[in-house]
């Protein structure tokens, strides 16, 4: 061991205004002080402590009386987790092209689910029955991965959100096709503040079997949940949770978080909050469509994501002074963010720069 102490490395000098994710953004105060408060004593491992039993009476007040939770790390986790717990070897998912079981989890539903994707082309982020008879066929036939879910994201990846119909119309027609319907809700809270409803009305009863809960980019450290809605839906989670790296032995720190963020209404809080940033940020950029060629914002603003076409000039300018990236598939295409914790200083000095 060396004689001289290794100076400590100076702290990480903070982001201040990032809108590159919500992935970006702090802890919120109450979550930390959740996790606090959970640290004390010894408590049984694995799931059997009380703050996790409190987590499940939780999940119960907020998607009804069936409803049976699974805390997680994280959404890939959730996603895969679900998904393999719900289907057969030989089982397919229907998504959209652009969902983030598809496009951001580096093929984990394929390669760690065994799953097959099916993605199909959307305008908007978002499947309809149309769409998803596309890939609903070849039932019975040994040649092709059978169809098993349609999965959604709710918010999409386009950062537009399902209303209560259009979840409806999904779940009647997976349920007459015996397909189930699931919803990847990372950004769920995001989706219920713009619509105006609770939790419960665009999940359970829409007709949604099988939900990966977000939190994370809600303002938790690091906490998501699977919730089987209806019975039945997922078979063999506890067993499949260990298998797929996702239960921790720690679980009341997990569950702390999530209690902190769903018990009440800090979860709306949070959600309601980036989504009038968003709005904000949406509202200058409008002004600046007609000052600035080449400014066009390109999906509704539904939830915290703003979606934009900007001149490679401005875009540039703007990465200079605030963290946000291009999307991937659509050259000109940027995607701003907004987070619980994004100030109306961040967006206003943001439209400074773009109207530069």
């Amino acid at each position: 061991m060396s004689q001289h102490a290794a100076a400590p490395e100076a702290p990480l000098e903070p982001v201040s205004r990032a809108f590159a994710s919500d992935n970006w953004s702090g802890t919120h105060p109450e979550v930390i002080e959740a996790i606090v408060a959970a640290n004390s004593g010894h408590v049984p491992a694995y799931g059997g402590d009380p703050i996790t039993a409190r987590f499940q009476q939780v999940a119960r007040e907020l998607f009804g009386d069936a409803a049976e939770a699974f805390p997680v790390f994280n959404g890939t986790g959730a996603n895969v987790l679900a998904l393999q717990a719900a289907l057969p070897r030989w089982g397919a998912v229907i998504c959209a092209r652009t969902a983030h079981i598809n496009t951001d989890e580096a093929g984990a539903p394929e390669k760690t689910g065994g799953l097959k994707l099916f993605g199909v082309d959307t305008p908007d982020g978002k499947l309809t029955p149309e769409l998803v008879a596309r890939e609903a066929w070849g039932f019975g036939s040994e040649h092709r991965s059978q169809p098993g879910a349609v999965s959604i994201s709710q918010v999409t990846e386009l950062g537009t959100v399902y209303t209560p119909e259009e979840i409806r119309a999904l779940a009647d027609q997976a349920h007459d096709l015996g397909l189930l319907l699931h919803v990847d809700g990372s950004r769920l809270a995001n989706a219920a503040a713009h619509l105006g409803v609770p939790l419960r009305e665009i999940t359970t009863d829409a007709g949604v079997d099988l939900l990966s809960l977000g939190g994370t980019k809600n303002g938790l450290l690091g906490a998501e949940a699977v919730v089987v809605l209806r019975p039945g839906a997922a078979n063999g989670i506890p067993f499949l949770r260990k298998i797929d790296l996702q239960l921790a032995s720690k679980m009341r720190f997990i569950s702390a978080q999530l209690v902190a963020l769903y018990a009440g209404d800090l979860w709306l809080r949070s959600a309601a909050r980036a989504n009038e940033l968003a709005q904000r940020l949406a509202a200058g950029i409008r002004e600046l469509e007609a000052a600035v060629p080449g400014v066009r914002i390109t999906q509704p603003v539904e939830s915290n994501a703003v979606f934009v076409e900007l001149p490679q000039g401005t875009a540039t300018r703007a990465q200079s002074a605030f963290a946000f990236g291009a999307w991937p598939t659509q050259p000109g295409l940027y995607r701003l963010m907004c987070a619980f914790d994004t100030t109306e200083a961040d967006v206003d000095a943001l439209l400074e720069v773009l109207a530069a």
